[in-house]
């Protein structure tokens, strides 16, 4: 064996709280890499599209969540469906409620749209996290446990907070270059299961550069 079938729902059968959402069945406008998993113990972890919240089609926003990601229980990705017409004295959606006031009913050309949501890879998400629409998480980054993520995170740094704040880099920027070069969440399996102590061990990364360099 070298790793676990990344075609399975649970590649653990003895743990049903974890389960590759890739193979999820698939919905429209969201895209979600091999190896990410979802971890619930409140819930099934099967019901991980309902933590992705006004995202309606017609809008067109998508959520983008790359390979080998660690996404928490009570994580909500907050798409752009949620956002309310600002450019008037009032931001009460009057249209929604019918009765006539659906006449100021705003086109999707006046609402607040902030794009793609992007979730790049090896991304650690902490448990009740908020995304909020259009925000970018770098690859390798983490994003601390009740936090509200409202500005993009740059690869491997560390944010927290409401709103979530720098905290710090992970490795230095040499290291942050070498690792976004070599991707070995795009490695294949066999690559991966080789390489497996180099990729989670203290002094790993040093010797990948020495390696590769």
């Amino acid at each position: 064996m070298i790793g676990p079938d990344k075609n399975k729902l649970y590649p653990n059968e003895n743990i049903k709280t974890v389960c590759y959402i890739s193979n999820l069945p698939k919905r429209s406008n969201v895209e979600i890499g091999e190896y990410t998993y979802y971890s619930d113990n409140k819930n099934s972890p099967e019901e991980f599209y309902n933590n992705i919240e006004y995202h309606y089609e017609f809008l067109g926003d998508k959520l983008i969540i790359g390979k080998f990601c660690a996404i928490a229980e009570g994580v909500k990705f907050i798409m752009n469906g949620a956002n309310h017409r600002m450019d008037g004295i009032t931001t009460y959606p009057f249209n929604i409620f019918g009765g006539g006031w659906e006449k100021v009913t705003p086109t999707v050309e006046q609402l607040p749209f902030k794009g793609d949501t992007v979730i790049g890879n090896d991304v650690w998400i902490g448990q009740n996290v908020t995304i909020m629409p259009g925000v970018k998480i770098g690859d390798g980054a983490i994003i601390a446990a009740n936090s509200t993520v409202v500005k993009s995170v740059e690869p491997y740094s560390i944010y927290g907070g409401n709103p979530a704040n720098f905290i710090k880099k992970r490795f230095s920027n040499e290291k942050i270059k070498f690792l976004l070069k070599i991707q070995w969440w795009n490695w294949d399996q066999e690559k991966i299961f080789n390489n497996l102590e180099k990729l989670t061990s203290e002094n790993g990364l040093k010797q990948l550069m020495e390696q590769y360099l």
